[in-house]
């Protein structure tokens, strides 16, 4: 049998993946030589895109049960004083969830394996390694060894999750450049009994004599990540009375349980290549990035949500095989944004020198009193800057918002429950659906798009296109405040492009068309 796709590593990003791919209809093998998920929490914080892709998995119940809204962060300076904040952003949310959540990963890990047990189309291989690979112009031969011996498996595509030291990375020859971070961190995860022994806020400690976060995560789970100091060696912390000696430098530790300890160099790299042929790599297999951003697993799973559909339109037949190269394109210079900006605030955090930490503190207290410093995390998480997207179109590139909608019953819902994993039109009112025109018509028809009408008081629209009613104006906001009337979207939610009359609208179908030719 030939899979077509085979995914090394089934950590969170392969497991999404693996969900992702399943949702297309497509045959999939899993390849993970760990015989259960690791137990303790590594990532604990992700974001509303995180969050959009599990609904997308179907998961969105879990999601729902499982978080806890991330409360903003405070900085403080030598003088234990404010010298930065972030703050929640202010309702209604974007992308219909809670901008910046923390979560317990394993929960979380646990879910995605559960829902991918449903696919008849997924075979997953535990204590399972891939040991050899060869690739042709057909797809890729994979040689794993389990319990029982060697095996060989045969896809059309194979996709490396398998983390930060990729086998497959390795074999292929693909190299990491250093963006120059490299420090060791102490991180704490524990259960607190009294919850009202701190405040229900982040805290960025930015004291040259011991550097630390304090991040509140669901329920009694609390987390420090502690910076360790020049001639301090992991070992130093292998004994728990050294963990809680150092801890009880942030907070008094008499109702804490301790979970674990872990020492983790916090890295900022990036592979040079993300694709061999028929190999793609996606994850800590492609980049690695300080957690100061919280933006580790998010950048991840959107590797995840960019690559599925593309690997699914070139798998059945809606597109050449080009189109993957669309995935490094895209996600490359997005992701370097990402792990720049985490590093800059890494370097804020951790300065070790006390009369440059004081300089710092003076200049960011000035932007904070001047009213210049950015205080929404998500401003610094960028759109696309280009691949397949409309060049020059109004909103190209950017994140294409979630409505809650309201049912005929008088429930709400989220936009992209209503939305198949495809392309989709999405316009304000029912006149957008009468201008294309009988080429471009015929062309979104053979793409499998969809088209949809959002508005407050929704009128029948043209030719059976679903019409409905949005709580509240987020979308139709959305559009006012960019001069536009409808949207071409794509099947990760990003948009297309946006058009304001016919002609736009038109033209944005045809680049779409001329992009994705049938292989």
């Amino acid at each position: 049998m030939t899979y077509d796709v085979a995914i090394v590593g089934y950590g969170p990003v392969g497991a999404t993946f693996a969900n992702l791919l399943a949702n297309y209809g497509l045959k999939i093998a899993v390849i993970e030589q760990a015989a259960g998920i690791y137990d303790k929490p590594r990532a604990i914080t992700i974001d509303h895109e995180v969050l959009r892709v599990f609904q997308a998995c179907g998961l969105a119940e879990v999601a729902e049960k499982g978080i806890a809204p991330h409360p903003g962060t405070h900085y403080l300076g030598v003088d234990h004083e404010i010298i930065k904040i972030f703050d929640p952003m202010p309702q209604p949310y974007p992308l219909g969830w809670v901008p910046t959540a923390t979560f317990v990963q394993p929960e979380f890990e646990q879910a995605l394996r559960d829902k991918l047990r449903g696919y008849d189309g997924a075979d997953v291989f535990l204590s399972t390694r891939a040991a050899g690979f060869a690739q042709d112009a057909d797809g890729v031969s994979l040689t794993v060894e389990g319990a029982d011996g060697a095996r060989a498996l045969r896809a059309r595509y194979v996709v490396a999750c398998d983390g930060a030291n990729s086998f497959v990375r390795k074999q292929l020859g693909i190299r990491l450049d250093d963006l120059m971070f490299d420090e060791l961190w102490m991180v704490v995860d524990a259960f607190a009994k009294d919850l009202s022994k701190r405040p229900n806020k982040c805290f960025q400690y930015c004291w040259p004599s011991r550097p630390g976060t304090f991040l509140p995560g669901p329920g009694a789970l609390r987390r420090w990540e502690i910076k360790m100091l020049p001639g301090e060696t992991p070992e130093d912390f292998a004994s728990n009375d050294n963990v809680i000696k150092v801890l009880q430098g942030f907070t008094d530790t008499s109702d804490l349980e301790i979970w674990r300890s872990a020492v983790y160099r916090f890295h900022a790299l990036l592979a040079q290549r993300w694709r061999e042929g028929r190999i793609l790599l996606m994850g800590d297999a492609v980049h690695q990035t300080p957690p100061f951003l919280g933006q580790g697993l998010s950048a991840g799973v959107r590797d995840a949500f960019n690559l599925a559909w593309k690997l699914a339109f070139v798998l059945v037949g809606k597109a050449g095989d080009a189109l993957l190269d669309s995935y490094e394109t895209e996600r490359k210079p997005h992701v370097g944004a990402v792990v720049a900006t985490a590093k800059d605030f890494g370097k804020i955090i951790g300065e070790l020198d006390p009369a440059a930490a004081q300089a710092r503190d003076e200049r960011l207290r000035a932007e904070l009193r001047a009213g210049t410093a950015q205080t929404i995390r998500q401003k610094f998480i960028p759109d696309l800057a280009g691949g397949l997207i409309a060049a020059g179109a109004p909103l190209a590139g950017s994140l294409f918002v979630q409505p809650n909608i309201r049912r005929a019953d008088g429930r709400g819902v989220r936009l992209d429950d209503l939305l198949g994993p495809g392309f989709a039109i999405v316009a304000g009112s029912a006149e957008p659906m009468t201008w294309l025109a009988a080429d471009t018509r015929c062309g979104w028809k053979q793409l499998g798009g969809e088209q949809v009408v959002i508005a407050d008081q929704p009128s029948d629209a043209p030719g059976g296109v679903p019409a409905l009613a949005e709580e509240g104006h987020l979308f139709s906001d959305w559009l006012r405040a960019h001069g536009v009337a409808a949207v071409v979207v794509r099947p990760d939610r990003y948009v297309f492009g946006a058009a304001a009359n016919a002609e736009q609208l038109n033209d944005l179908v045809r680049q779409l068309g001329a992009l994705l030719p049938a292989q």
